[in-house]
């Protein structure tokens, strides 16, 4: 018997029966039925169009991944780059994957923390990431209690040239955090500030500074302090005329001149500067680093002293309380004490504390300038004036 095309049955059984004749008819089955790749078929994304994804190779692929991952503003772009497909999922944990990361990709949020954001900081850290070893290490250093690998965390950072790791670990060695008072390195702080400088970090620049000009970790040396103050102030102009550059200006007629005006405003109201020049700090523009912003709301909703695992006991004590941590008063910084009286206080007021010089400066400028009073100073006065007329309304008269 033939068929229309005119060979017979069994002819047309024998040219059709081999492997390749069965995987193409079953590919073009699921791609005409939207189901599953045939298992004979190459694994990787599926039928169809998921064809054209394994025939790219994998080099290809990794350097796609590796740019995703560079350019990503948001964690979200790179996992959105991995859920394609298996491969890509597979692919995207590559080391080379992960050690292009970008901060903004890493930038994990204090809510969504979870294992599974602890584990993949962890993977791009081991791929020699410097920006996860950071900010892995900052959190777990304060956050999660882990001093000696958070610690570890940051001086690999600092070994590869992170600016923020150099300068981090100068507040911790000029606090002693983690450990006493009698902890405390200054020299190691200063150098890790002047290392921190080199790298064009402006907050230790400004600390490197005040520290000469205090003879604070190094010789004393009032001129070099002020110079290295002026060069701090002058790179904040500099970012902050780029910054006012790089902001589109508000559209006219749309009815927000006056929000857009007050935004500038409060952009351009707090300087850093010692020496009365007006200059927009790129931290009052809401650029902290994402470690830092992570600090600042994983503490916003837990229990300081229960997450410094110190002071057992205390955890309703209040701010004032002796026997409570605080946090830096720089709003933007997040980094707490681990142990009582590990942060300077304002010698005025004593109410704010700050972990560092440029914390302090940064803070006087945007704030306590108009709130620092001396209410000790005060109360006490009004004590004793009260005592004395006391005393006068009680003694007989002569």
């Amino acid at each position: 018997m033939k068929t229309r095309r005119g060979a017979c049955y069994s002819c047309h059984a024998a040219a059709a029966d081999g492997p390749e004749a069965h995987r193409r008819k079953r590919r073009r089955t699921a791609a005409a039925e939207g189901s599953p790749a045939a298992p004979g078929a190459p694994a990787g994304c599926g039928g169809g169009l998921g064809d054209m994804f394994d025939e790219l190779p994998d080099d290809l692929v990794v350097s796609i991944l590796r740019d995703v991952a560079a350019s990503a503003g948001s964690p979200a772009d790179l996992a959105g780059a991995m859920l394609t497909c298996k491969r890509f999922r597979e692919l995207g944990q590559s080391k080379v994957v992960l050690a292009r990361a970008s901060p903004r990709c890493l930038a994990v949020r204090a809510k969504a923390w979870s294992d599974d954001a602890h584990r993949f900081l962890q993977r791009c850290a081991d791929a020699g990431n410097l920006e996860a070893c950071y900010l892995l290490g900052m959190i777990r250093f304060y956050c999660l209690g882990s001093r000696g690998s958070g610690a570890a965390l940051m001086a690999a950072a600092a070994v590869g040239g992170h600016r923020e790791a150099l300068y981090s670990l100068a507040v911790i060695q000029f606090n002693g955090s983690g450990g006493s008072k009698d902890d405390r390195d200054l020299r190691a702080g200063a150098a890790l500030c002047a290392r921190a400088a080199s790298l064009g970090h402006v907050d230790a620049l400004r600390e490197l500074g005040h520290c000469l000009q205090d003879g604070y970790g190094v010789r004393r040396s009032v001129l070099d302090g002020r110079r290295l103050l002026i060069q701090a102030n002058a790179r904040e102009l500099a970012a902050a005329v780029a910054a006012s550059a790089a902001t589109p200006p508000p559209r006219a007629g749309s009815g927000n001149n006056s929000g857009g005006g007050k935004a500038a405003s409060r952009r351009h109201s707090c300087l850093l500067s010692d020496f009365g020049c007006r200059a927009a700090a790129a931290a009052a523009a809401g650029e902290a680093h994402g470690a830092n912003r992570f600090l600042v709301d994983w503490f916003a909703t837990r229990p300081l002293v229960q997450a410094a695992g110190a002071c057992a006991g205390t955890a309703a004590a209040s701010p004032e309380d002796d026997g409570a941590l605080r946090l830096c008063s720089q709003a933007l910084c997040g980094r707490p004490e681990t142990r009582r009286h590990e942060f300077r206080r304002c010698s005025v007021c004593g109410v704010v504390n700050y972990c560092s010089r440029a914390c302090q400066a940064l803070h006087w400028k945007m704030a306590h300038k108009a709130e620092c009073t001396p209410m000790d100073r005060w109360l006490d006065a009004a004590a004793v004036a009260h005592l004395d007329a006391d005393a006068a309304a009680v003694a007989p008269a002569p």
